[in-house]
């Protein structure tokens, strides 16, 4: 078992460029460390107010600051693979439509009719032609032009060039839909990824199948997200389920805000007695990959190779959330494969909800409590520290420029 050593930084590769060839030279470093027998670690332990987890003021603070302005990830292109097919779901508060058109683009609207602001669907996906108002049969195309009002005659002149939907900013890329829930607001995409679209490229999620979702409540967002980053709790959180499989050491590499966690075991040491050449696509997409502010990429086997993509997101109040399940297949499963990823996701439900978010719901409640000041994150716990670091930096950030400049300058 490698040992740690001190002072050591985190890990940090640059993602610009980033390839099959970054991801071998990247799991090589690894390899290497796993050679050396000393893993990086943070400089310091570090603390955060455990008013953190439920502040109000906070709270509404990292819903217009982090939820409502950067990119979130809303959806895959397995969900909306035609034209016609539609997402609809409610973000922060903000229903929403992703739909894609007969030009093969995927644009991002309001739910909201330009009337007297019905919304035009129910949460979910589905296929249409056009969007009719259930309220007064206003209806629009998919590009979200208002094309026929109802009794038009009757109605009066209105310039229908200037009612159509609002238009959200969004962007397809690497099988990710990207987009804003706030109207006008631009993504900035390049430099919020820091070249770490190439890396999730190699995931190959445009051409998976989607074979699975379900969704989990859970406690706050950020009690949530520290689970993820988080390998120093999976040998005693999970005990019963799979913790025995897994060591508590992490090796943590991030770009920009986002970063990859991966378990120091065997799963390394297997590859040193293999050519490179034969490192296996999967293999070097293991661990766990999240996009800030609010994903996590798992992977596991069920009859061939499964993504699993948590997408968290704020309840509708500090102390709540909800994750999203979404179960990518690198393959097209057959009925027997079909009832091994449902066996899995059950797992998995069980996992989340009754070791996770039970645990972190009982959280949610012992923070409240005044008894701790501060919560404390150790030096091993490195990708906690970051994502923290960039929370705190993000509520910071007061305008377009400064977000741009904490992007290019990171948190150190």
């Amino acid at each position: 078992m490698a040992k740690t050593q001190e002072p050591c930084k985190i890990q940090t590769i640059d993602g610009v460029g980033m390839s099959r060839e970054k991801i071998i030279e990247l799991t090589r470093s690894h390899v290497e460390i796993m050679k050396s027998g000393e893993l990086p670690l943070a400089d310091d332990v570090f603390r955060i107010p455990v008013t953190n987890y439920f502040d109000p003021d906070r709270w509404e603070a990292e819903m217009d600051l982090i939820f409502k302005r950067l990119p979130l990830v809303l959806g895959f292109s397995v969900e909306i693979p035609k034209a016609g097919d539609y997402k609809a779901m409610e973000v922060a508060g903000v229903p929403l439509i992703l739909v894609r058109g007969r030009d093969g683009v995927v644009r991002g609207f309001v739910n909201m009719c330009s009337h007297r602001g019905a919304q035009l669907v129910d949460v979910g996906n589905r296929n249409t032609r056009s969007f009719s108002c259930p309220y007064h049969a206003w209806t629009y195309n998919l590009t979200g032009d208002l094309v026929a009002i109802l009794d038009d005659q009757d109605f009066g002149e209105v310039d229908t060039s200037c009612m159509g939907l609002t238009p959200l900013n969004v962007e397809e890329r690497v099988g990710i839909v990207w987009g804003s829930v706030t109207p006008g607001v631009e993504l900035h995409l390049d430099e919020f990824l820091a070249g770490y679209d190439d890396l999730l490229d190699n995931h190959g999620l445009a051409d998976c199948v989607l074979v699975g979702q379900q969704t989990i409540e859970g406690p706050n967002w950020k009690v949530a997200y520290d689970g993820y980053l988080d390998f120093y709790h999976l040998p005693i959180l999970h005990k019963d389920t799979f913790g025995p499989e897994y060591n508590n050491k992490s090796l943590f590499d991030h770009w920009g805000p986002h970063q990859r966690v991966q378990g120091p075991d065997h799963r390394i040491m297997d590859l040193m007695d293999i050519p490179e050449e034969e490192w296996s696509q999967t293999r070097l997409v293991s661990g766990v990959w999240t996009i800030f502010p609010h994903i996590s990429v798992a992977s596991f086997e069920a009859g061939g190779h499964i993504f699993m993509i948590s997408q968290l997101f704020p309840g509708s109040d500090p102390d709540t959330s909800v994750t999203h399940q979404n179960f990518l297949a690198t393959f097209e499963p057959d009925d027997e494969q079909k009832l091994q990823i449902e066996k899995q996701m059950e797992f998995l439900r069980y996992v989340v909800a009754e070791e996770d978010y039970y645990t972190g719901n009982r959280i949610q409640k012992t923070v409240k409590t005044g008894a701790k000041s501060h919560f404390v994150f150790g030096r091993n716990e490195g990708g906690p520290q970051r994502f923290h670091r960039w929370t705190d930096a993000l509520l910071a950030a007061d305008n377009d420029q400064d977000l741009l400049e904490l992007y290019k300058s990171g948190v150190g």
